[in-house]
């Protein structure tokens, strides 16, 4: 009966294992998935951000309930974004990442790191994002490669600041590379222009001049002949400055570019005290620039107004600050606007976060109640596999007991005439096994055959299946003292239970015999067996009677 049940209830547990196995399966097909989508985007961002973002598009962030994807998604989201030279709603989770790389994956703690201070920067936290990058370039044992990376980052976020040259610098010790030291020795001339060294940004951009050539690289070089009209006003050559201006009006390709040549040329002009000229030349430069578009027109005009007022008080002798009022404002509500949107990303990205902590609760407690019916269902279906398994057990356990039982009645029955001192114990032992007593407590078939067979042998044992004390006697009878010279010289250490071993031992019986003559299991009695070896310094491979024998005989 217990046997159907358990294979009723296979097919129940089977389904069980089954959903497990099938949810545990989906869930880690669907990590794969995102973790290929994330690594293919990473393998490409460097060079094709776009094509990244696009890749990413496809994985819905709040859905990432392992850290392990979490901070590797965001980190290359925020890479991809900072090649493109702007920030998302997400950038702010680059904390993230830079949390969980940091101290176990170098490049990416650091790069991790460099996009968090860019990020801060961006958002207004300018002494924060300066001090990272400070404490970042000065971390030891990082590669070079490393370290131009972040040392590109700090001169670019750093333009205007003294300590920019010295960045540079350090940055052109470490990266020789061709392509790059032209455009290192461009960051190089506008921080020695901004900290007041113009004869030294002079002598770069002339050397950046003459590393290109008109034909070849013309583009490059329109633009180090445009930057060097700048540092000759600063060095007071302001004829040359108009001459070159000239020179580059008559070959500029690009028309949206001749408004600030003329600027500068106004500028030289003003400081020329020719300011009839500058006016000129700034109302050219002006006219250019009806056409093009609302910011850039700003741009432009937060210059052209400085020459404007100048030009104004030279003829009026008062000074307006309305046009400038006029940009300036028009820039705060852009940074207004900016910090509006840069709350506003904040709080979706918090969103985002709260969206992923429900789903991955939702997720973890999904996951435990599977776990937790799984286990319950496989201890229900062990324990009822034990039952059955134990049932069986002591069922062929019986059949066992009653076999030998069987058989000792037949070898009683067949051995009448035999007076063998071995057949003659064994006779004896059944009359004393208290068969009858044994058999009737199951009343089978079986058993009620065994009772007929039996219903000669008498049993005289008392409240014990066996009378021991009589057993005694017939081993010393039949062995010249066998038991008591064992009890007299081996009974301090032995038990009772080993004594009655070694007693049906030294008749012949078999292990299985002594198990159902003393009750007990097979495996009980070769543990005393073990036992009583230790105790009288038997060997494994030693018979125990024999060494008893011998024992005896010396």
């Amino acid at each position: 009966m217990v046997t159907k049940k358990l294979l009723y209830r296979c097919p129940i547990l089977l389904l069980l294992v089954a959903f497990f196995v099938a949810s545990v399966g989906v869930s880690c097909s669907h990590f794969q998935q995102n973790a290929k989508i994330i690594s293919n985007a990473e393998r490409i961002v460097d060079e094709y951000p776009d094509s990244a973002l696009v890749l990413l598009g496809a994985i819905d962030p709040a859905e990432l309930t392992q850290d392990s994807l979490k901070a590797k998604y965001y980190y290359v989201s925020a890479s991809a974004h900072n090649r493109q030279s702007h920030i998302a709603l997400s950038d702010s989770m680059i904390s993230f990442s830079n949390d969980y790389y940091r101290g176990t994956d170098l490049k990416r703690s650091v790069r991790s790191a460099t996009l968090l201070a860019s990020y801060k920067f961006r958002i207004g936290e300018r002494a924060t994002a300066l001090e990272m990058l400070d404490s970042l370039s000065s971390l030891k044992d990082v590669p070079d490669s490393l370290l131009i990376e972040l040392l590109s980052k700090q001169v670019q976020l750093t333009a205007y600041d003294n300590d920019n040259e010295m960045y540079i610098r350090r940055l052109m010790a470490i990266d020789k590379s061709p392509d790059r030291q032209s455009q290192y020795k461009f960051w190089l001339y506008f921080a020695l222009l901004f900290n007041g060294k113009s004869d030294e940004a002079l002598d770069v951009i002339n050397d950046l001049i003459s590393s290109t050539t008109a034909e070849d690289e013309s583009k490059e070089r329109f633009v180090y002949e445009y930057e060097k009209l700048d540092v000759l006003i600063e060095l007071r050559k302001f004829e040359e400055s108009v001459h070159r201006a000239d020179s580059l009006v008559n070959t500029c390709t690009n028309e949206s570019s001749i408004p600030y040549i003329l600027l500068w040329k106004s500028l030289a002009k003003l400081n020329m005290h020719d300011f009839t000229g500058s006016a000129v030349e700034l109302a050219k430069a002006d006219s250019l620039t009806l056409n093009i578009p609302t910011d850039e027109r700003r741009y432009f005009n937060s210059f052209a107004h400085i020459i404007g007022t100048v030009l104004d008080y030279q003829r009026t002798g008062t000074v307006s600050f309305l046009p400038f009022a006029k940009i300036y404002n028009s820039q705060r509500d852009n940074l207004f606007d900016a910090q509006y949107l840069q709350q506003e990303a904040t709080q979706r990205a918090l969103e985002i976060e709260n969206q992923r902590l429900i789903l991955k609760s939702k997720n973890d407690r999904q996951t435990a109640m599977i776990i937790i019916i799984v286990l319950v269902a496989l201890i229900v279906s062990g324990a009822l596999l034990w039952y059955a398994l134990n049932n069986k057990r002591k069922t062929l356990e019986v059949l066992e007991r009653n076999e030998i039982l069987q058989r000792l009645a037949d070898e009683s029955k067949n051995s009448q005439k035999d007076s063998s001192p071995n057949e003659i114990l064994r006779r004896a032992m059944l009359q004393q096994l208290g068969i009858i007593k044994m058999v009737a407590e199951t009343p089978t078939e079986q058993n009620r055959e065994m009772l007929r067979k039996l219903s000669s042998v008498e049993s005289d044992t008392g409240a014990s299946l066996v009378n021991w004390e009589s057993v005694y006697g017939i081993i010393d009878n039949l062995y010249s003292g066998f038991y008591s010279r064992l009890h007299k010289r081996h009974g301090s250490i032995l038990t009772d239970k080993e004594e009655q071993i070694i007693a049906l031992m030294v008749a012949g019986f078999s292990t299985k015999e002594i198990s159902v003559i003393t009750g007990q299991t097979t495996a009980t009695i070769y543990v005393r067996k073990s036992s009583v070896r230790k105790k009288l310094g038997v060997v494994e491979k030693e018979d125990i009677v024999a060494f008893l024998r011998q024992e005896a005989d010396n």
